[in-house]
């Protein structure tokens, strides 16, 4: 029924066999006059009803004596339908009609003329340059084409070179009235009926940073786009995203520690040794959620003499840290020694350090523990300025505030973050700096006894 010309929907219609001949049409074409497929649907099933109402008053007309006036009214009627939003021209629609026969040159014309190349759908692009580039990391695949798949069910697929600043700013007011709880629990309501939702309960939606990643997701696969002369501007960028509900994160006090290790674990899908493991070793190495869960058992080693964890790339799987200065190694806490983490290589089954998670759909492992925490978080009553990567947050100001002779690369190094400067000195020192320097940096994390509870792996 919906067929695509250049930019441009169309609504097509065989025309009945046993009434072609009355109507005078095998087929009936409509231009819809937009690009966007959730507006082609919805002016086709009005063409539809039109039309299927049409063709049942002319099986009644032919069954009439005054059958010949009778049908040239619904001649007319036919004609009337097709000008409501068809372009001047017959041929952008590729509508002719029978009773004019096309001449031997315009056929020899015709069949001369080389297809058209069809447009490059936003799925498409997403595929080609996002899920299909080996060089896109597996979070870079996921993040995108969440953002797209947003946009997906708000707008539709369109071509990419017609996606301007109106449907940019009109998907970024979307995202702003939406649920901060979207995509964390299963719904069947469409994104207006959520956002409709969250206004009539009063409830916390998304934050001008959530909004923000999803803009940028798409700003840089228009970036491609635009490199390649697919699109002849970037209608993602420039955009504001302060909303005055912007939440800072914040370190964990020893309060909240105390209640997340007293509170109950009530996830099915994720073990709760799962869980004390993977927060224990988050809150003495400063890893990320996603580092922790992707390690392998061969990511733990002795680097001159230290157990280590390893954050590096998985050529098998895709798998890799978010920045080139996430590849590092991270000295294994003596708590964590002491709670029995080095066992690990030997006790787990399968290739994976941390047992009890499983791979989601887009390839991430971890994605069900991320969303367990974040349910157990509110039902506990924490604050939103914490979350998981709250315990980065903790690391850092801890050792940002040592009274130890600390230097600030040694923890930027541990951490994985870029030098604050990138000096050919800074760079060449970054990579000359000893695993003992690092485990000094480490073993100044600490925590109150009552922050943990005493567990052992």
């Amino acid at each position: 029924m919906l067929r695509v010309r250049g930019t441009t929907y169309h609504f097509r219609r065989i025309v009945p066999p046993a009434l072609r001949a009355a109507l005078n049409r095998r087929e009936i074409w409509v231009s819809l006059k937009t690009g966007y497929q959730n507006e082609a649907r919805k002016k086709a099933s009005i063409l539809h009803a039109r039309t299927t109402e049409l063709f049942s008053q002319t099986h009644l007309a032919l069954s009439e004596p005054d059958a010949l006036s009778r049908l040239e009214g619904l001649r007319v009627a036919l004609r009337d339908l097709q000008s409501m939003t068809l372009p001047s021209s017959a041929q952008e629609t590729g509508s002719v009609p029978e009773s004019v026969p096309s001449s031997k040159h315009q056929r020899q014309s015709k069949q001369a003329q080389a297809p058209k190349a069809q447009p490059l759908m936003l799925s498409g692009a997403l595929k080609r340059f996002v899920l299909d580039n080996p060089h896109a990391s597996a979070d870079t695949k996921k993040a995108t084409q969440r953002a797209i798949d947003l946009f997906l069910q708000a707008f539709g697929d369109a071509p990419v070179s017609i996606i301007g600043g109106e449907k940019a700013g009109a998907f970024r007011d979307l995202l702003f009235s939406l649920p901060a709880s979207l995509g964390k629990r299963k719904s069947a309501l469409t994104l207006e009926e959520e956002a409709q939702r969250a206004r009539e309960s009063g409830l916390p939606t998304l934050s001008g940073k959530s909004v923000k990643n999803h803009m940028m997701r798409l700003s840089a696969l228009w970036n491609q786009l635009h490199q390649r002369e697919l699109v002849t501007r970037n209608p993602w960028t420039g955009w504001n995203f302060e909303n005055g509900q912007k939440t800072v994160r914040r370190s964990w006090t020893t309060k909240e520690l105390a209640l997340l290790a007293s509170a109950s674990w009530h996830s099915t899908s994720v073990p709760e040794e799962t869980f004390r493991l993977v927060t224990l070793i988050a809150a003495y190495s400063g890893m990320r959620l996603g580092e922790i869960c992707a390690m392998r058992k061969e990511d733990l080693q002795n680097v001159d003499g230290t157990p280590c964890f390893m954050v590096r790339p998985h050529s098998d799987d895709g798998w890799s840290p978010k920045t080139e200065a996430g590849n590092r190694i991270v000295p294994i806490h003596s708590k964590l020694i002491e709670a029995g983490a080095l066992a690990l290589k030997d006790t787990t089954g399968g290739p994976y350090l941390i047992p009890g998670l499983e791979t989601s759909k887009q390839g991430i492992r971890g994605a069900a523990l991320g969303r367990a925490f974040s349910l157990l978080k509110t039902r506990i009553g924490l604050p939103a300025e914490i979350t998981f990567h709250s315990f980065r947050h903790t690391v850092s100001t801890q050792l940002r505030n040592a009274d130890a002779n600390i230097r600030e690369v040694w923890i930027d190094r541990l951490l994985g973050h870029e030098a604050t400067h990138k000096s050919q000195g800074t760079t060449t020192y970054l990579t000359g700096i000893r695993t003992a320097n690092l485990s000094q940096t480490i073993e100044t994390i600490s925590y109150p006894e009552t922050a943990f509870k005493k567990r052992t792996f």
